[in-house]
């Protein structure tokens, strides 16, 4: 059992792919690529931490693992709607995964003496964030390849960012 991490999927969300310039020809195949790159890597017995803005929540029943869901400022469903389409945990709040990690859709204050270093989405491709640093780490769609992230691989990149600075 393995945990990854991605937010922004934005399924079905025509906007997203004039905003953020998402290389795909339409909603159709942008959707087909997020589902079969999720399914291609995360097993039934994984679980996946979806950090809001799902957008046409349908597709949460297509995809393999027990997602737990942070919600996101798209995210309009109330709990029992996301359950009833097999979520396992929905948040309201950033969450505390592994005594360290805050999880949040929207980026959060650190810095390099914080106790705590940062998982988040929301900003996209935005170019006045970057992607990982010895504190923080992006997992907007557009950041990780449109497929889900492996939490060790997080981990491991915002190690080797530390060792950087250093």
């Amino acid at each position: 059992m393995s945990t990854y991490f991605i937010a922004d999927t934005h399924f079905s969300d025509d906007s997203i792919l004039r905003y953020e310039n998402r290389p795909f020809e339409n909603i159709d195949e942008m959707n087909k690529v997020l589902v079969d790159n999720w399914n291609k890597t995360v097993s039934k017995d994984d679980t996946v931490f979806l950090v809001g803005d799902v957008g046409e929540e349908k597709y949460l029943r297509e995809l393999n693992g027990e997602i737990i869901l942070i919600r996101g400022n798209h995210d309009k469903l109330t709990e029992e709607e996301y359950k009833k389409l097999g979520v396992k945990a929905v948040y309201e709040y950033p969450i505390i995964y592994k005594e360290f990690w805050m999880v949040s859709h929207e980026p959060m204050y650190v810095n390099r003496n914080a106790p705590y270093a940062n998982i988040f989405g929301h900003i996209h491709s935005n170019p006045q964030y970057i992607s990982v640093s010895p504190r923080s780490f992006c997992i907007s769609a557009e950041r990780i390849g449109y497929t889900p992230i492996l939490f060790e691989e997080i981990a491991a990149k915002v190690k080797e960012a530390d060792k950087e600075c250093k």
